[in-house]
């Protein structure tokens, strides 16, 4: 077998397509993610820290030398990772509430009650159909 026919029979696999469609998903929602934490959660909680900016926060290890530029400033940025972290958890919040949402329908659809069968006729119906098919029987 070839290479090339390999290689579209995997491609072809319904796994495949979906794990692709999910990865392009995730980048953008990535991008969602950021911008609302950049953009919209950490300006309201900088604003209450004294207008503090998370993401400029960092410990200096070895500041930058400007007189030779041969020493370069080393830091932890913690106040990215702080950021990172909240992206994190807004991505695992919605993913838990999408999880909730589709075990939810899972469940409903689980507890419908399967069609009943049709109720036993009573003792007049079946009186009934009994002589409708003894007036339906020809006469020999």
């Amino acid at each position: 077998m070839s290479v090339v026919k390999e290689f579209r029979e995997f491609i072809a696999r319904g796994n495949v397509i979906d794990l692709a469609v999910g990865v392009i998903i995730g980048a953008a929602f990535n991008g969602i993610v950021k911008s609302l934490v950049d953009q919209v959660i950490m300006p309201p909680i900088g604003l209450l820290t004294g207008g503090l900016d998370f993401s400029k926060l960092e410990w200096v290890l070895r500041p930058e030398d400007p007189a030779t530029e041969a020493v370069e400033k080393v830091s932890i940025m913690y106040g990215a990772f702080i950021n990172t972290l909240i992206q994190f958890f807004i991505v695992a919040m919605v993913v838990f509430l999408l999880v909730k949402v589709v075990n939810g329908i899972r469940r409903q659809d689980a507890e419908q009650p399967a069609p009943s069968a049709p109720p036993a006729p009573t003792p007049e119906e079946k009186l009934l159909t009994e002589i409708r098919d003894l007036l339906a029987k020809p006469k020999a």
